[in-house]
Formats: structure tokens, sequence, C-alpha cells
């Protein structure tokens, strides 16, 4: 009877030890398959028709035959989930394979993470059957068999196998895989009992494997290597994708990037991090760190064929430089030896030597009997600083960065102010006039290449990069086609959609984003706004200046001083005067942007650049100086932009009104100058309130303040139209 026991205990009934699915099998009731989910309750039971046995020994032998029970449960899900039949080909695409699989759905899911803890419950199975083999031992070598002889031999088993089991149905019930797996393991570690920790251990350990060899083929190699889809770190799906596909496409027709580029694609919106498949105790700012890891390694690994080719031939000229300078002759048998082209961008990009260390660390991981979270993330930490490193380099120094972002100061940011005053010259007439809507652009280049020939030199190698549009011209009036839901109260002339567009090449694309080139233009638009309306400010003092000297010499000419005279100067003086004050508040403001804001921002950005040779803080330095020209220019206040937008408008009307002769207009320039007063002295109630002069948001908006208000007139009238309007 005990060998019947014992070969019960390694799941092998017959007809004293019974199982009662193989019963109902032998009986038509139901059919054990070996993919059947696994049982729920123990089915091991001592025949009934043994009546010779104790009561007292039929309850220990049915209590350690459910040994016997797990062993074999635990075994099926060992068998199932070690299953290999599902590798096809390594010829065949991924994508394919994906839809095959997916197609497959009565078929049992795969899962590296549950082979690998099968792995694990392999090791477990391996450690009992040795014990069931000691325990026959011993009943060999002693004359007389005791059954409490089995039970200490396998005592231990009875508190490990059970939760073991327990475990499996979960995740069987539960189809439970990847990152939820893990979950789940790290949950079951938190136990009282020491042997099941360790056996729980033992098997998060396994899955933790899995995990590391995937990190490996991202991290190291830029590789997404997940065919079931458990990694914590996913590539878009088709339907994902299509939902980006405008904003790729936007983003190509802005910056120049091709729609089929795959690297530009994978680096934008590749891939993101799965938070269902994400590990608990492994925080999102690692995730994160990780996902930026690998998507720059692969960057690092397949540059840009035409970056390649130009990255080659730099490298072999600045060798033949070099050897040219020492004064050596090489013969065949050294140049033989000289590295190729594709070794020496390799290199550059990222050194074997660099992937070898970063092996290393994920070794040390892999290496270590527990999961320790600080660990992880240092090493995750030290991987993308290193990875960021490169990118920098690659970025910065090879792709010239700081010479474009130069180009976009110069040209979006109107730097290059000799080009822009020579443009708006040259187009001041042609603005005087609606766009037309089919030859707008095309009327605008002409001045545009004018004045380029005029200031910009054979050496700028940017300029050719800069091309002028203008967007959402419509209608026969030359307004812009604003959406219902407008905030903005002010109708803009259609010249003020003027907008630049900047080719860049691999890999910039990774830097200037779509949103990054949308508020360079709406900086731009805002400042040539600002500038033409100085412009026009200016030619309209000439034009003042000039017909004031021209009714000066008339009426001498003719020795005139009548009553008629005295009354055009008493006309013509309220104009200069309103004229001085919008001149005054259009080149205050101008000078608070461009010196104040511009200026100071890039001279921080520049200082950020060279302290730092990280690519993730570079991005995020020029992104907070972007955020620095919008805030403190109150681009993104929308009380106060509107206001500036309605004085530039009405210095324009004004401009305009006295070059058409139409300043005898009395009413009409009382209406534009009483406007004016309204919108300056409600422009400087709030930007000398609390909110905005005591915040760190404009450090240099006390200095604009200053200047506007350096005789308290802004603040003199501005308290008369308050009070004014609280008599009323």
């Amino acid at each position: 009877m005990l060998h019947e026991i014992l070969l019960a205990l390694l799941g092998y009934t017959g007809d004293l030890i019974i199982d009662e699915r193989e019963q109902e099998s032998s009986l038509g009731v139901g059919i054990l398959h070996p993919n059947e989910p696994l049982a729920r309750v123990c089915t091991f039971r001592l025949a009934p028709d043994l009546a010779a046995i104790e009561p007292g020994d039929r309850y220990i032998i049915e209590k350690l035959v459910t040994l016997g029970f797990y062993y074999r449960e635990l075994d099926r899900f060992a068998t199932k989930s070690r299953n290999l039949s599902w590798i096809r080909s390594p010829n065949q695409h991924p994508l394919s394979r994906s839809k095959e699989t997916s197609a497959r759905k009565t078929e049992t899911r795969q899962s590296l993470y549950r082979r690998a803890i099968a792995n694990g419950i392999v090791e477990i199975l391996s450690v009992y059957r040795s014990a069931v083999l000691l325990v026959e031992q011993n009943l060999l070598a002693d004359s007389v068999h005791v059954l409490a002889k089995v039970t200490h031999g396998l005592h231990k088993f009875l508190v490990i196998l059970p939760p073991l089991y327990e475990l499996v149905v979960q995740i069987d019930r539960e189809d439970i895989c990847g990152g939820q797996l893990l979950n789940l393991l790290h949950v079951q570690c938190q136990c009282g009992v020491p042997e099941v920790q360790m056996c729980i251990k033992r098997l998060l350990w396994h899955g933790h494997q899995v995990m590391y060899n995937q990190l490996a083929s991202w991290i190291v190699y830029g590789i997404l290597s997940d065919p079931h889809g458990e990694f914590f770190i996913k590539r878009q799906e088709n339907q994902d994708v299509k939902l980006e596909s405008s904003n790729t496409d936007q983003l190509g027709k802005t910056t120049g990037l091709s729609s089929d580029d795959a690297s530009l694609m994978d680096w934008h919106t590749g891939f993101h991090v799965a938070l269902d498949m994400l590990p608990e105790y492994i925080s999102m700012n690692v995730a994160e760190s990780v996902l930026f890891t690998g998507k720059a390694v692969k960057v690092l690994r397949n540059p840009c064929l035409g970056f390649k080719s130009q990255d080659a031939v730099h490298q072999q000229q600045m060798a033949r430089l070099s050897q040219r300078v020492q004064g050596f002759s090489f013969d065949f048998s050294f140049q033989r030896g000289l590295p190729s082209e594709a070794d020496l961008l390799e290199d550059a990009l990222l050194s074997q030597s660099e992937a070898d260390k970063i092996e290393a660390m994920l070794q040390d991981l892999k290496d270590s009997s527990e999961f320790h979270r600080g660990s992880f993330t240092c090493t995750m930490d030290s991987v993308q600083t290193i990875a960021a490193g490169h990118l920098w380099q690659l970025v910065v120094v090879r792709a010239d960065l700081i010479g474009h972002l130069k180009a976009l100061k110069d040209y979006f940011l109107l730097a290059k102010g000799d080009f822009f005053q020579c443009f708006l010259e040259e187009s001041q007439k042609l603005m005087r006039l609606p766009p037309r809507q089919s030859t707008a652009e095309a009327d605008l280049m002409v001045p545009f290449q004018l004045a380029a020939v005029k200031t910009i030199s054979d050496e700028d190698k940017y300029f050719s990069r800069v091309s002028l549009h203008i967007p959402g011209i419509g209608g026969a009036d030359g307004k812009l086609s604003t959406p219902s839901n407008a905030s903005s109260e002010i109708s803009l002339d259609g010249w003020d959609r003027i907008a630049l567009e900047y080719s860049i090449d691999w890999p910039l694309q990774m830097f200037f984003t779509q949103e990054v080139f949308s508020k360079y233009c709406q900086v731009f638009q805002y400042l040539l706004r600002l500038k033409r309306t100085q412009m026009e400010l200016e030619k309209s003092w000439a034009s003042m200046m000039h017909e004031d000297h021209s009714d000066l010499s008339k009426h001498r000419m003719e020795a005139l001083r009548g009553p008629v005279t005295q009354q055009q100067w008493q006309h013509i003086r309220p104009l200069r005067r309103v004229r001085e004050h919008m001149a005054f508040l259009i080149r205050n403001l101008q000078f608070y942007i461009q010196v104040d804001v511009i200026e100071s921002q890039w001279n921080v950005l520049q200082a950020h650049i060279e302290d730092s040779h990280d690519f993730t803080q570079l991005v995020n330095f020029h992104q907070d100086y972007l955020s620095a020209l919008i805030s403190q220019s109150f681009l993104d206040i929308g009380s106060v932009s509107r206001i500036l937008d309605g004085i530039m408008k009405l210095c324009l009307q004004f401009c305009w009104s006295i070059e058409s002769q139409e300043g005898s207009n009395t009413v009409e320039m009382d209406q534009i100058t009483e406007e004016f007063n309204k919108k300056s002295n409600s422009l400087y109630t709030i930007l000398r309130s609390s909110r905005l002069a005591g915040s760190q948001r404009a450090p240099f908006l006390r200095r604009f303040l200053l200047r506007l208000n350096f005789n308290s007139f802004f603040e003199t009238t501005a308290k008369g139209v308050v009070l004014n309007a609280a008599r009323e």
C-alpha cells in the first residue's frame, strides 16, 4: 500500500488511490484533456471500498495524497506554459505574427513570463520528487514500514504546495501574464511563512529574468522584444497611429519631415508606457526613463542614411586633415587598418564599450537574488544619463543645434532687425491692400527676397532654410477666417498671419517638434505686428513733419497770418501728441520684449546648454525658454493680448488716416484717441497689478512699467479714468 501512496504522491493513481475526474472520464461523464483548466478542488481520494483501513490512517493518507494532486496540477500548468509550439520562423514579420496570434482566440495565450514561472515551479517540483525518492529509499532500507515516516519526510510540502497551487489556479483562471504576473508574485511574497515566501521569491526571480532580458534588448540594442505584449514598453497600436497621423503630417509640413520616416515616427509616437503591464513597484518616472533610453539607443544605432553619409565624409575629411598636419606618409598596410565609415559613425554615436557597460549594469541586476527597487532605479537613471549624453553629442555637436537655435532667434524672434526693417519697408505698399487669396504668398515673396539680397550675406547658411507663408486666408476681403468660438474680439488684418517655416534635417526633428514650432510662430507673428506698427508710426511722424514744413513754407510765401493758420495748428497739435503717446508705448513695449525678455532668456538658455550634457535636460531648458518668452510677453493672458492687439490696430488706423489725408475728420480721430487712451490705461492697470508685477513670471516687468510711467503720466491718467467711470 505504501508504494501505491508513493506513486500517488507523484500524480499516478490506481486502485488504492483514485482520481475522481479519471473515474468520471471512464464512465463517459467527461474527458480530461491536457489543456483542460486546472481543477479547483482536490480530486485524489482513497478508494471507498477499503474498509480495512483505520479512520486515523485514512485521514493521514488522504491528507498525504493531496500532495500528489497538487504535484500533478502544478506539473500540468508547467507543461502547458512551457509548450514551444507557438514558436514561428524567425523570418516571419512580427506584425503578421501578432495578427495570427490574435486570430487564434481559441488557443491558450502564450506568455514568456508564465513560461519563466513554470521553470521555477519545475525547480520546486524537482525538489519535491527528490524528497519522495528519499522517503522511498528510507522505507526500503527499513524492514518496518511506518506511515509516519512518509509524513515526516514530506511535511514541509504540506505548507508549500497548497499556496503554490492556489497561485497557479489564479494565474490560469484570470489569464495573468507580464507585469500583472510580477505584481501578483510581489504581493504573494508578503506572507509570514518563510518556506512559502522563499519559493515565491524564487518564482519572482525567474519572472524578473524575462523582464531583464527584455530590458537589455530595449536599452542596449533599441529592439523591442515582446512577442506577446507583456513588457511595460509597447509600440503604439494601428488605431493610435491613425489618430496621430494628422499631427505627423502637420509636423512634416512644418519641419520638412517625410511622413514615411519610420525612425522619427518611432521617436515621436512609436512607443509608450503600458500602465497595465507596469509593475507597481516600478515608478512611472523610472518607466519613462526606460522608454526614453530605448528610443535614444534606437536612434543612435539606426541613424538616417543621409546623416550617415554626411558624417562619414566629415570624419574622413578630418582624418585626412590630421594626417596632412602631422606630415606623415602612410603605406597601404596602414590604410587598410583605418576604420570604415560605418565604424566611425557607430563609434561616434554609441560605442560598443558603452553598450557593454550598460549590459554589465543589467547583468548585475540579473545576478541579484532579489529585486531591489533602489538599485534598479539608480541603474536605469545611470543608463538614461549615458544615452542622453550620446544623444546630446549627436544633436548639439554633430547636428549644430546651437547654430539652428541662433537662426531661429534671428528670424523667428526678429533678432536680424535690419532684414525685417528692409522687408517691411519693401512690402509696406503691398500690406496697405488686403491680401489676395490666390497670390498673397507669391506677392510677399518679392519683397522678402529683395530684403534678403540687401541684408543677408552669403555666409549665412541658415537663411536658405527659412520660407514664408500665410495660412488661413479666406474671403475676398482678405480677412482671416477665424472660428466662430474664437476668444479674440479683435478683427486682425490679413497680413497679421504671416508665418515662417524652417526646414530641418535629421536628427533635429527629435528636438524641434510641432509644438515647438507653433510657439515660435506665435511669438514671431506678435513681434512682426509690433514691428510693423512701430514702423507705421515712424512713417506717420515723417508724413506729419513733411506736411508741417510744406504748410509753413506756403504761408511764408503768401505772408498769411490769419485765424485759419491758428486753427490748423490747433488741429494738428493734438494729433502729434496722440501719435507720440502711441509711439512711446509701442517703442517701450518693443524694447521690453526684445531686450528684457528675449535677450535675457537667450543668455539663460546659452548658459544651460554650456553647462548641460544631457539631451533630456536640454529639451526641458528649451521648453522653459519658449514658455518664458510667451509668458513674459503676455501672450498667454487673454485680456492683455486682446488689449495689445487692439492698441496696435488703433495705431495702424491712426497712421493710415493721417497719410490718406483723413486726419481732418475730427470725429474719427477723437474716437481713435479716446479708445487708445482707454486701452493703454487698462493695459497699465493690469500690468501693475500685484498678480503680475509682484510675481516671478515677468521679472523685468517693473522696468517696463518704470519706463512707461517715468513721469507718473500713466498712473495719473489711469486714476482719472477710474474716477470718471465711478462717477458715471
